[in-house]
């Protein structure tokens, strides 16, 4: 075979390619899969949802089932998990101001026997795995409808004053400043105690209407709404000083922890404001939730939004596309993830659409096609069922190949240094690869995981091509290639990579013919 020499380019000090074309391979014809692209799913623990399935269960069952759920979504695609740890003024960790969770111990306010931290486990289990973390907590429930047992601790009972009720649950008022202070003092806890790689609020802020429900804010309305003539302009601002108020003490606390909120999918329909979306009618985060979410992304407030685009792309109101499309053109320079019903799938309803095995995977590429940052699917138990063979997709096709996830420039454009001194060895399981750790860079930050790449000699490469990476390494420098087939020519790559997922400049060409006794440097 012909040779044609690797010759690595570098266009800026965080992407590196190895030609300046895209890989001529026999699968060019097909579109080039993503290399950064957010994959995550929510595990959500209320009422035992995803996790745990049972609230009575021991904790080594709850382990077992946690590192098996992490180890089905890595094997699906995923690089990122969002998981549920305050689900309504409760707490899934042992550093808590608030009682432990019923849904973990069978009772608000017990504790687990034995004892353990879920959190310090399941972060550990994640890591692991090289899935990004991010602690989700529930802002505004106190009593859940399900909830079968309130603790003394609960702050619906240590504050009454704080407290609305509304429709079977007890909910914060947001219009109260001590409220608000502790929902940050809670939240930043969970910051400061825990290794987390993120920090994210669901949908819920005021509540959604209920029939005959009314909010009973007009007290605190009359003591702390001066100079609002609208309590809804008056809701929103609340929500605001709380969003802003949060972002400004993790800021404080770890400037690189990243904070995103997933809001309802509609900020304001186009027949209420001409910003708004091309949908019509639908519930709206605005209006009804008293929620500005475009305005937190505008004031770079949030790193990421993930509106919750539940609706099918044959919607008439809420067209899937054209929601995302405003999205698109609404996202002021920060992270897009589109949040994907995955409960939805195969879901007979009057919307057949959901009934069409293609329907999801078309969003998926549709959201591709419009260059958000990525995915958050709900929930895990939708994609443990495998509707329509959705997950199916996933693993063979759209999903097929690892991604990177995007960077955050504006938090971290700093790239680690180079492994050093690239070996290979011969085992009887395969071709190991071994590095040094590359010493901190500039900014301090040193080597999170590996990416290692592989071609063949006669192949143009390209390091923005993800089908050339066949292993990410995220613990230890080595890394063994089980598909190193004997009388095979290879030239690696290895590039490091930080917590914000900065690449840095690649250690190679090693190249290596494998013979079934030795390897041979070529």
């Amino acid at each position: 075979m012909k040779k044609i020499k690797i010759v690595a380019l570098f266009f800026s000090v965080i992407l590196f390619s190895l030609e300046s074309c895209i890989a001529q391979t026999t699968e060019i014809d097909n579109p080039l899969p993503p290399k950064r692209e957010f994959r995550a799913v929510w595990i959500a623990t209320v009422d035992n949802i995803d996790w745990p399935s049972s609230k009575n269960l021991i904790p080594g069952e709850q382990q077992e089932e946690f590192s098996n759920l992490l180890d089905f979504h890595k094997k699906v695609g995923m690089n990122a998990v969002f998981v549920q740890v305050r689900a309504a003024g409760d707490a899934f960790y042992a550093k808590s101001p608030e009682p432990w969770s019923e849904w973990l111990t069978g009772r608000q306010g017990r504790r687990p026997e034995p004892m353990w931290d879920p959190l310090d486990f399941m972060i550990e289990e994640a890591h692991k795995r090289g899935l990004e973390f991010h602690a989700w907590l529930n802002l505004n429930r106190l009593v859940h409808k399900s909830s079968t047992s309130v603790s003394s601790e609960n702050m619906s009972r240590l504050h009454p004053e704080w407290i609305l009720t509304y429709d079977g649950y007890k909910l914060f008022d947001f219009g109260i400043p001590e409220v608000r202070q502790f929902i940050t003092d809670m939240t930043v806890n969970v910051a400061r105690n825990y290794d987390v790689d993120g920090i994210h609020f669901d949908d819920y802020f005021y509540p959604y209407a209920s029939p005959g429900q009314v909010i009973q804010d007009e007290g605190t309305f009359r003591k702390y709404g001066a100079g609002f003539t609208s309590k809804a302009d008056w809701r929103r601002h609340n929500v605001d000083l709380l969003v802003k108020q949060i972002h400004d003490a993790l800021q404080e606390l770890k400037p690189k922890l990243k904070f995103g909120i997933s809001p309802f999918g509609v900020w304001r329909n186009k027949d209420r404001d001409a910003e708004g979306s091309k949908t019509y009618g639908a519930l709206a985060s605005y209006d009804d939730l008293f929620a500005d979410s475009r305005k937190w992304v505008k004031e770079g407030w949030i790193d990421y939004i993930a509106p919750q685009v539940y609706f099918s792309s044959g919607f008439n109101r809420v067209p899937y596309r054209n929601l995302v499309d405003w999205w698109t053109e609404n996202r002021f320079d920060r992270h897009l993830y589109i949040g994907m019903g995955a409960y939805r799938v195969g879901y007979k309803d009057r919307d057949t659409h959901w009934s069409n095995p293609k329907e999801m995977p078309g969003q998926i590429r549709y959201s591709r096609e419009s260059e958000t940052d990525g995915e958050i699917f709900f929930s895990s138990r939708s994609l443990k069922g495998n509707s329509l063979g959705f997950v199916d997709s996933l693993r063979r096709d759209l999903f097929r190949y690892p991604a990177l996830i995007p960077t955050m420039p504006w938090k971290d454009q700093v790239p680690p240094l180079s492994p050093r001194s690239l070996k290979a060895t011969l085992l009887s399981k395969g071709l190991e690869l071994t590095w040094e750790k590359p010493d901190a860079a500039s900014d301090g930050d040193r080597a999170w995981y590996y990416v290692i790449y592989r071609f063949l000699p006669e192949e143009k490469g390209s390091g923005h091509d993800p089908r050339k990476i066949i292993g990410m390494c995220y613990q230890g420098e080595k890394f063994i290639d089980s598909s190193a087939e004997s009388g095979q020519r290879y030239v690696y790559y290895v590039t490091a990579v930080d917590r914000l997922h900065n690449e840095g400049r690649p250690i190679g060409p090693l190249k290596v013919e494998v013979h079934d006794q030795k390897l041979v440097r070529f």
